[in-house]
C-alpha cells in the first residue's frame, strides 16, 4: 500500500478525533509534511521510538502508542502466565499527551489481560525504572522524549532489570511491532478503571528515596556544609522538581533554590529554546539567579530527569557550565578518592562509560587501579554489565556515564539517574566548599593531574528520507575508503563496530568483543579519537571528537581542527 492509500484510509477512519481530522486536511497544505507523516512507520528500534506529535504512521499519536504497546502485548503473550501477570510498570513525563499515551498503553495491555502500574502523575525515568525493579514488573513504558524540542514526545521500554531492553529482546519486540499493520486497528480495553490497572505513586517514592540516601557518601560533610551551600536547581519544567527537591531536604542540603520560573511542568518548555541541560542557553534563568543570590553551583535536569548539566563558579565570579565528559571526570575522581580515603575501595571496582566518552575519566580510573570498562552508547549496555557484575562477582560497580550529560551512581535504577547525579555533584560542591574552593577548581586540579582533555558533539540534523539516504552514504562511504589521517594526524586505529572489527594502520585485524553497533570509531598518532554514528532515536548523524593538550589552550586549538576536518565530511 502506498503512502497516499494509507493517508487516505486515516482520512476515512471514524477512529480519530475531531483535533486529529483538522490535523490530516492541514496536511494537505503542505505536500512534504504530508509525504513525510505518512511515507513510513514511525522507526522502533532498541531505544524505542521518538517523533514529532499529529496525525500519520511517522508521528507520535494514539495510534503508534496502541501499535507499539500491542506488540510488547504479543511479545508477552509468548511468555507463561505467572510472567504476563508480572505485568507493566508505566511512567510519563511532562510533554503533550503523556498523561494519554500512558493511558493508551495500559487500556491496549488490558485488552490482552496483561496488568499495568500507571504513576498518578508525571515521574522521572529513573524512577520508571526503579519501579520495574521494586514492583518486579516483567517490563516497563516510559512516555517521553528526553531532551528534545516541544513537539516532540517518545516511548522507551524497559527490560525486567529495569534497564532499556537488551538488543536480541529489543529486537524480538520489534518484530512483534512492526506485526501490527494496521494502528487504526488495535484493539484496546474500553473502561480504563478495569482491575488490570492500578495506579501507583507515593509509595514507590518513598521506596525509591530509601535507597537514595546511599548516594551519599560522607553524611557528616554533608550535615556540616549542607547548611552553606549555596544551590540554584532547574527541573527545566520537567519531572525532577518533587523527587529532586525531597532528595536534597533527606540529605541535608538546606539553601537550594529552584528557579521558580522552571520549577513548574510546562509542556511548551515556556523560558527555554530547548529543555536540554547540554545547551548552555538552557542556564539563563539559573545563571541569574545565581548571580543574584551567589550561588556555588547551577544544575539542571532535563524533563524526564535522567541526564543532568551543571554550571561552576569561576574565580571571576561568571559561571562555566561544564560538559558531560567533565561532570563525569569530577564524579569519578570523588567517588573513588572517598572511598580511597575510607579504606573501602574494592580491589575489583569498576567504572563504565560509553565509546565515545572522554579518555579523562579512564586516567583517573587508572590512578586508583580501577578498571575502566568501555561499552556501547546507550545505557542498557551498562545496565547489562551491573548485571552481569552482580551475578558473576568479577567487578563491584562504582560509577556509570555518558557523555551525554548520563550518570548512575547507585544501581537500585538501571538507567541514567539525575536525582542521584544531582545529590552526588551536591556533596562534591560541599567538598570543596569545605577547603574554600570551588568545583571549578577542583576541575582544574584534575586536569593538573591528568592532561588538558577536552571533547566536542557535532550532531548534523538529517531529516526525512533524503536525510537517512545521506547518513547511510556517509557511513558507507567511510566504509569503502577508510581515512588515513584527520588535520594532517595519521589514524593507527580503525573500529569499526558494526563489522565488529579493530584494524590497525599496518592492516592487523583483532575482533571487537561488543555487539555489532553502526559505529566508527579512529584513534589518531596524537591520542586524538574521533567517533561517528547515527542518533538511534533522531535524524541526525553525530560525530564525537576527543583531545588532549598539555594545556588547555593547546586542547582547543586541536579542536578546531579537527572539527573542520570533520564538517569536510558533511559537505
Amino acid at each position: 500500500m502506498s503512502w497516499e492509500q494509507v493517508y487516505e484510509q486515516w482520512m476515512n477512519s471514524d477512529k480519530l478525533d475531531e483535533k486529529m481530522q483538522e490535523g490530516l486536511k492541514a496536511l494537505n497544505e503542505n505536500a512534504e509534511l504530508k509525504q513525510d507523516a505518512f511515507y513510513t512507520s514511525l522507526e522502533f528500534g532498541t531505544a524505542g521510538m521518538r517523533g514529532i506529535l499529529g496525525p500519520g504512521t511517522n508521528r507520535m499519536n494514539i495510534f503508534t502508542i496502541r501499535q507499539a504497546t500491542e506488540g510488547l502485548a504479543r511479545f508477552m503473550d509468548t511468555q507463561d502466565e505467572e510472567t504476563k501477570k508480572r505485568g507493566v510498570a508505566i511512567a510519563y513525563d511532562s510533554r503533550h499527551m503523556s498523561p494519554e499515551f500512558s493511558m493508551e498503553a495500559a487500556r491496549t495491555l488490558a485488552a490482552h489481560g496483561i496488568p499495568s502500574y500507571v504513576f498518578e502523575s508525571l515521574r522521572p525515568t529513573p524512577e520508571l525504572s526503579f519501579a520495574v525493579r521494586h514492583l518486579n514488573a516483567f517490563t516497563g513504558i516510559m512516555i517521553t522524549a528526553s531532551h528534545n524540542p516541544a513537539e516532540y514526545n517518545g516511548y522507551k521500554v524497559y527490560g525486567e532489570d529495569g534497564g532499556q531492553m537488551p538488543p536480541e529482546d529489543a529486537d524480538a519486540l520489534t518484530e512483534f511491532v512492526r506485526s501490527v499493520e494496521n494502528p487504526l486497528e488495535v484493539e484496546v480495553l474500553a473502561d480504563e478503571n478495569s482491575e488490570l490497572i492500578t495506579i501507583i505513586g507515593e509509595e514507590v517514592d518513598a521506596a525509591y528515596l530509601e535507597e537514595i540516601k546511599a548516594v551519599t557518601i560522607d553524611h557528616e560533610l554533608v550535615k556540616e556544609m549542607g547548611k552553606n551551600l549555596k544551590l540554584v536547581y532547574t527541573p527545566l519544567h520537567g519531572t525532577g522538581t518533587m523527587l529532586g527537591e525531597k532528595a536534597l531536604k533527606q540529605a541535608g542540603f538546606e539553601q537550594y533554590m529552584l528557579v521558580p520560573e522552571q520549577a513548574v511542568a510546562d509542556p511548551d518548555f515556556s523560558t527555554v529554546k530547548s529543555p536540554n541541560p547540554e545547551e548552555h542557553s538552557a542556564f539563563e534563568y539559573a545563571i541569574k539567579l545565581g548571580e543574584k543570590e551567589g550561588a556555588d553551583l547551577l544544575i539542571a535536569t532535563d524533563p524526564d530527569a535522567d541526564r543532568l548539566g551543571a554550571a561552576v563558579r569561576m574565580p571571576n565570579g561568571e559561571y562555566q557550565v561544564l560538559t558531560g565528559n567533565q561532570i563525569g571526570a569530577i564524579l569519578i575522581r570523588y567517588i573513588l578518592e572517598a572511598h580511597k580515603q575510607a579504606g573501602d575501595l574494592p580491589e575489583n571496582a569498576a567504572v563504565l562509560k560509553s565509546i565515545v566518552s572522554s579518555e579523562l575519566p579512564t586516567a583517573i580510573a587508572k590512578a586508583y587501579n580501577t578498571e575502566m570498562v568501555d561499552v556501547l552508547t546507550g545505557f542498557k549496555f551498562i545496565a547489562e554489565k551491573i548485571q552481569q557484575y552482580e551475578e558473576d562477582g568479577s567487578h563491584t560497580f562504582m560509577f556509570g556515564f555518558e557523555e551525554s550529560y548520563g550518570y548512575l551512581i547507585k544501581p537500585f535504577v538501571r538507567d541514567k539517574d539525575a536525582i542521584q547525579a544531582l545529590l552526588l555533584l551536591a556533596e562534591v560542591a560541599a567538598y570543596y566548599k569545605k577547603q574554600d574552593k570551588t568545583l571549578y577548581d577542583g576541575l582544574q586540579e584534575i586536569f593538573e593531574e591528568h592532561g588538558y582533555f577536552a571533547e566536542k558533539t557535532i550532531s548534523v540534523t538529517l531529516s526525512g528520507a533524503e536525510g537517512a539516504a545521506k547518513i547511510k552514504e556517509i557511513l558507507e562511504g567511510l566504509r569503502n575508503q577508510a581515512p588515513t589521517e584527520f588535520a594532517d594526524v595519521p589514524v593507527v586505529l580503525t573500529e569499526d563496530y558494526l563489522a565488529q572489527q579493530a584494524t590497525d594502520n599496518k592492516g592487523t585485524s583483532t575482533p571487537i568483543d561488543m555487539p555489532s553497533s553502526n559505529v566508527l570509531k579512529y584513534t589518531l598518532e596524537d591520542e586524538t579519537w574521533l567517533a561517528i554514528r547515527p542518533s538511534g532515536t533522531e535524524p541526525k548523524i553525530k560525530f564525537y571528537i576527543g583531545v588532549k593538550g598539555a594545556s588547555e589552550e593547546e586542547a582547543a586549538d586541536k579542536l578546531v581542527a579537527f572539527e573542520k576536518a570533520i564538517r569536510q565530511i558533511t559537505e
